[in-house]
């Protein structure tokens, strides 16, 4: 049964996107591409001074908040020839996480954590973290593309000291990509937008502002638009910037999300 038939879906991911199309077009949907993060940059050099910086100073934790930028450290690791003490370090470190992903690359090196959130919010790790001491401890965050002032407040007021570590930059996406994306919301072209991570809510409101149309949007989403998000990290970003309507999977997979708007435009 063609679940999607008609609906026309707003991609505003980059990654897995030609897997993402054929699942939306197998449910008989019209699958629109319109990226709204801009390109991922590794701060190479930064990184760089990173990874050193732990291998030498001997931390207490680190907290990982993605997969890929957990990969990007360790890849950077090898590429210096420092890959084994670098895993050393990780091995001796207590380690926390956010999400599956995260949870996956720690299975792939064969290290286990010593806190894991229990929803894949930022707000389920600090529950976690919670149950330990912190007092005098040195703690690396890993972050993903932009501070995470929640967490970095639970260290300081913990009597920890937190350095931040952001492997990877995001860069405004295309002007016009955003514009066209504008348009389609809030003339009400399209059946939903499909956020999968972050700044993409955060781009998406600071150019609508920008452009003077934030509440246009806003009326959107409340109206006939459904706001899709991959997981929860995702939906509170979309909170956060006044949408409140929104569709979730209850685990965070690409494919799950999919599903659940099937089942959404259902009901309606």
């Amino acid at each position: 049964m063609k679940k999607l038939l008609d609906r026309k879906i707003v991609f505003a991911g980059q990654r897995k996107a030609d897997e993402i199309k054929k699942m939306i077009e197998n449910m008989g949907g019209t699958f629109l591409h319109r990226p709204a993060q801009g390109t991922v940059f590794l701060n190479d050099e930064k990184l760089k001074a990173d990874v050193l910086d732990m291998i030498n100073h001997h931390y207490d934790w680190i907290i990982l908040t993605t997969g890929m930028g957990s990969e990007a450290i360790v890849k950077k690791a090898e590429e210096m020839g420092k890959e084994k003490q670098f895993l050393d370090e990780l091995e001796r470190m207590s380690i926390g996480i956010r999400g599956y992903k995260t949870a996956q690359f720690l299975k792939s090196r064969n290290l286990s954590a010593a806190a894991k959130d229990d929803d894949g919010s930022n707000a389920g790790l600090l529950r976690e973290l919670a149950k330990h001491e912190f007092k005098g401890k040195r703690v690396v965050l890993q972050l993903h593309g932009e501070r995470a002032p929640m967490l970095v407040e639970f260290f300081q007021q913990q009597g920890a000291e937190c350095k931040e570590i952001q492997p990877y930059l995001h860069v405004a996406p295309d002007e016009q990509t955003m514009h066209t994306l504008l348009d389609e919301i809030i003339s009400q072209k399209i059946d939903a937008v499909y956020f999968t991570s972050k700044p993409q809510a955060k781009f998406l409101m600071e150019f609508a502002r920008n452009c003077g149309t934030d509440q246009q949007v806003l009326s959107a989403f409340s109206e006939s638009v459904a706001a899709l998000a991959v997981g929860k990290v995702t939906a509170q970003s979309l909170r956060e910037e006044g949408i409140s309507r929104i569709v979730v999977p209850d685990h965070e997979r690409m494919g799950s999300a999919i599903v659940e708007l099937a089942k959404y435009f259902e009901t309606k």
